[in-house]
């Protein structure tokens, strides 16, 4: 059953050939005998409850098209009955009293919530070691990272301990370790997704979206998944009253004329030759599938780095202010006075990275730095959004391209270079500071330690608002590859 997609699993549930609660069992069941880090907290009898709650929906003739079927969600987003702990020290034992909004509507839908998942500290990271709780294994080379933040989210997918996962995307995080880990992950527009109940990190980025193994099953959850919500106040509405978008719409729309730009700033010094290979043969193939290769510049990108940490640290350093020992969370268990209760707290339940990250974004947002770094980053922020928007404007329909330099790199081998995992995310971090969509889909493999495989990941970025005809591009891409259906050794 762990094979299966999230349309075959739904199938098997609505004809009744297997239940929700023997689907959760199973999952369960693999979890507990896993060994990649990618569950921090499990709830089986909650899960099961759930199950045979949706088995009932079933059975009544209530159910959509996502009812029965498992669900694990990344220790970013809040929930109910599970802890919620962002992978911090910092809210080690916290349980939240309401779930996210995302929770709650895959909940609405009926789907059963297996988990929560290993992430970076705060989604702070590329390669989820900066976990408290210790980092993920990649389920293609236990030697390699799975990629951050959500990397939990991603192994979990590969691994076959859960058929669908949430991940949430600042700079690269679904995108990245979906790459890594051989699934297919989206990042929507900036909105899209409700931010409410999601531990934020930087608010003006930070972006929910579904992990999965096909483009079909992410525009499964997507429809779920997105949506306004009065009570987050970046949330964005284009839908028609109370008619929420259907971004499974356009999958099975050919592709004969779409005219596809390849950034030449993605394929220069730095990109290894293995991911390279993977990605123009990706290429190659949509010219098959009837699309125009179209080559095109965006002449910022190299600046992303900078502007975005910038950005996001400042962002970071308000956000986690919160966490101060006094009202929820951690709190040192010895102190003089409230001052050195606030200092002995951050220090010790805060990792090396967050402290780093608070650090930087605190001095930007100083008195007399202010101008020079945090509004200037601003300001080139809009140029790098520029650079898409010309190239949307007349040159091609999407923009595809590597998701990262490199194959998944080995655990430890940049612990103590933070810079070296800053620029892995040099083609991620444009598309969410332009605040457009993206996503990663499998494309072959490069070669890691001892010639063990490591997946290559295509990202395909589109104009505002484009999530569906992103999904019905990499829909026809996974029609006629089997790369989606690959699975590591042992699976």
């Amino acid at each position: 059953m762990h094979n299966k997609t999230i349309k075959e699993l739904s199938t098997l549930l609505h004809s009744k050939q297997i239940s929700a609660t023997e689907l959760t069992q199973h999952y369960l069941d693999r979890i507990a005998g896993s060994s990649h880090n990618a569950f921090l907290d499990v709830n089986p009898e909650l899960s099961l409850a759930q199950a045979r709650a949706a088995d009932a929906r079933i059975a009544d003739g209530l159910a959509g098209p996502l009812t029965g079927i498992p669900i694990a969600h990344k220790d970013i987003f809040v929930t109910r009955g599970w802890r919620s702990t962002a992978a911090s020290k910092m809210l080690a034992n916290y349980t939240s009293p309401f779930d996210a909004t995302v929770v709650t509507r895959f909940g609405d839908a009926g789907m059963v919530t297996l988990g929560k998942l290993n992430c970076d500290e705060f989604a702070m990271g590329s390669s989820n070691e900066n976990s408290s709780f210790g980092a993920v294994k990649n389920p293609w080379d236990a030697l390699a990272v799975p990629g951050g933040s959500s990397g939990g989210s991603a192994a979990a997918i590969a691994a076959r301990l859960a058929p669908a996962a949430t991940g949430t995307d600042t700079g690269g995080s679904i995108r990245q370790p979906a790459a890594f880990c051989g699934i297919t992950g989206i990042k929507p527009t900036y909105g899209r997704v409700s931010r409410f109940g999601m531990i934020a990190f930087a608010s003006s980025l930070d972006q929910g979206g579904p992990m999965a193994r096909t483009a079909e099953d992410c525009a499964l959850l997507l429809n779920e998944m997105a949506g306004f919500d009065e009570r987050d106040s970046t949330s964005l509405t284009i839908e028609q009253g109370n008619l929420r978008e259907d971004f499974s719409r356009d999958l099975n729309q050919p592709l004969t004329g779409l005219r596809i730009g390849v950034p030449r700033e993605y394929f220069g010094e730095g990109l290894a030759a293995d991911v390279e290979q993977a990605v123009r043969a990706a290429l190659d193939e949509f010219v098959k599938l009837g699309a125009t290769l179209v080559e095109i510049s965006l002449p910022k990108t190299s600046l992303s780095i900078p502007v975005y940490y910038i950005i996001a640290p400042a962002e970071a350093s308000s956000n986690l202010s919160r966490f101060d020992g006094v009202r929820y969370g951690y709190r040192t268990p010895e102190y003089k006075d409230l001052q050195d209760m606030y200092r002995k707290t951050r220090a010790e339940g805060f990792g090396k990275e967050v402290q780093r990250r608070i650090m930087v974004g605190t001095y930007v947002l100083c008195h007399g730095y202010y101008d020079a770094y945090y509004v200037q980053a601003q300001k080139i922020r809009r140029l790098i959004a520029d650079d898409f928007q010309a190239a949307f404007a007349d040159k091609c329909d999407v923009i595809m391209g590597p998701v990262a330099p490199t194959v998944a790199w080995d655990l430890g081998a940049q612990t103590d270079d933070p810079v070296a995992n800053y620029l892995a995310d040099i083609f991620t971090l444009s598309t969410s500071l332009a605040g457009l969509p993206g996503m990663s889909i499998p494309v072959g493999f490069g070669q890691g330690e001892k010639n063990a495989k490591r997946p290559v990941g295509l990202q395909i970025i589109g104009n505002y608002f484009a999530e569906a005809k992103l999904l019905n591009i990499a829909h026809q891409y996974q029609q006629v590859t089997d790369w989606h259906n690959r699975a590591p050794d042992g699976v």
